[in-house]
């Protein structure tokens, strides 16, 4: 008997992984192929079966043994059930009901072949549909982020395996600016402020507000560099986090693509955006025909300005920024590749130039030391003049820093000011029927 995808099996199945990855469409001609079956304390599958159909567990409980010992016990509705049970084939443990239970079967290349993520604004592409019940399901929102989308269902289940939940109090300091980066966190329940120094001694500016499902982390773990924000509880908040070696081989590794020098040139040939991150500086002293600049600290900013249909090419000096900004661009569903080894590893090794030799002539003490002289002056003038090229320098980054936070202050507020406008709307919309109600009667 087929499954009515708005029944309570329906929304049920329609989360587990990854059927929760599917589009509505197939999603739906999936569930008029199912049935969903029942048993007793019966077995559902026996150590050494090879039959390349998946179980799920849609009501009950199932117990997992080898040799006749417990290895875990599975209820519906837990993280677990969400997985296939046992599923490695030939299946190495036996599953057995524990009384009345309800599961479905399916067939393995589901799992094994998940539809790849599709980065075209559709309509009919849906992950998981919005319920008004259920507005705290961090796991739902984990799953619809593009990031977990292109993760093999065996590293989801590892990543929800690992996941360690930490607490803060409200006002408590989570990341502070310029320290390390070790965890990638996702938010489980609660809220947090993203804010940032341009300088020591400067003014701090508020960036952006996160809430449950948003996750943070990634940028520091990704670019090697410090911690860029500071990020402070504005409620008592549950965090799930994974540390950094996870992180990298669960999350990054499977999720990020890298292309050669050659290969970004055929891509180009192709249509792609060659995209540089480096600051502008660096931008204008070299950089490769027909690229353009947004860099990664107002990259956020400027998202709206890059196509969805375009793939990208994330240029930077070493690679790893660039691994920031692709980790990013995938996360708003912007197809991005990194250029291997970034500029360096395109780039000719600067020519070392010689420095300049003086002729002191030996005929006449006077001649010598007036040219030693000269030699001390014009030295100390150059060195002058770079000291004070480094330093109106670093006042221009500085300024140029302080802007660019102010800049994401200000679309940070406009985010809010869209947001009230919309509930406003919907408000004044409820008052109209309400009026339109009180007139007629």
């Amino acid at each position: 008997m087929a499954v009515d995808v708005n029944s309570e099996d329906g929304l049920i199945i329609r989360k587990l992984i990854p059927l929760a990855t599917l589009p509505g469409s197939r999603f739906n001609a999936l569930c008029a192929e199912m049935t969903v079956e029942g048993t007793q304390d019966g077995f559902l599958f026996k150590k050494g079966d090879v039959s390349p159909e998946l179980v799920y567990l849609i009501n009950g409980e199932v117990t997992l043994q080898a040799a006749g010992l417990v290895v875990e016990v599975i209820a519906a509705g837990s993280d677990s059930a969400k997985f296939a049970l046992a599923h490695q084939i030939p299946r190495k443990i036996d599953a057995v009901a524990n009384g009345n239970v309800r599961f479905l079967r399916l067939n393995a290349d589901i799992v094994n072949n998940p539809l790849s993520l599709a980065y075209k604004e559709d309509n009919s592409y849906m992950v998981i549909d919005e319920t008004e019940g259920d507005p705290d399901d961090w796991m739902t929102a984990l799953l619809r982020s593009p990031i977990f989308q292109r993760l093999p269902p065996a590293n989801l289940q590892k990543i929800l395996m690992s996941l360690e939940a930490v607490h803060f109090q409200k006002g408590e300091t989570i990341l502070e600016q310029g320290g390390a980066g070790d965890y990638y966190y996702l938010i489980k329940n609660g809220q947090c402020l993203l804010t940032r120094k341009p300088s020591p001694n400067a003014k701090e500016i508020k960036l952006a507000q996160l809430a449950n499902g948003d996750t943070f982390g990634e940028d520091a773990l990704l670019s090697g560099a410090p911690r860029n924000v500071t990020i402070t509880a504005l409620t008592d908040i549950v965090l799930l986090r994974l540390d950094k070696k996870q992180f990298v081989s669960l999350i990054k590794e499977p999720s990020l693509k890298f292309v050669d020098y050659a290969g970004m040139q055929d891509a180009v040939k192709q249509g792609v955006v060659l995209l540089d991150v480096r600051s502008k500086d660096d931008y204008d002293d070299q950089h490769l025909d027909g690229s353009i600049n947004l860099p990664f600290f107002s990259l956020r900013m400027q998202l709206k300005t890059l196509s969805h249909e375009r793939p990208v090419v994330v240029v930077c000096q070493d690679g790893r920024t660039s691994e920031a900004a692709a980790f990013l661009l995938l996360r708003n569903k912007i197809d991005a590749i990194i250029l291997k080894g970034g500029m360096e590893s395109i780039a000719p090794k600067p020519s070392i130039t010689p420095e300049p030799e003086y002729e002191v002539s030996v005929s006449t003490e006077n001649r010598a030391e007036s040219s030693d002289r000269k030699q001390i002056i014009t030295t100390n003038s150059l060195e002058d003049q770079v000291r004070a090229l480094k330093l109106e320098n670093e006042a221009l980054k500085n300024t140029n820093q302080q802007l660019s936070d102010k800049c994401m202050k200000l679309e940070f507020d406009k985010q809010n000011a869209e947001k009230q406008c919309r509930i406003l709307h919907k408000q004044m919309e409820k008052l109209t029927q309400v009026l339109d109600r009180l007139k007629g009667g």
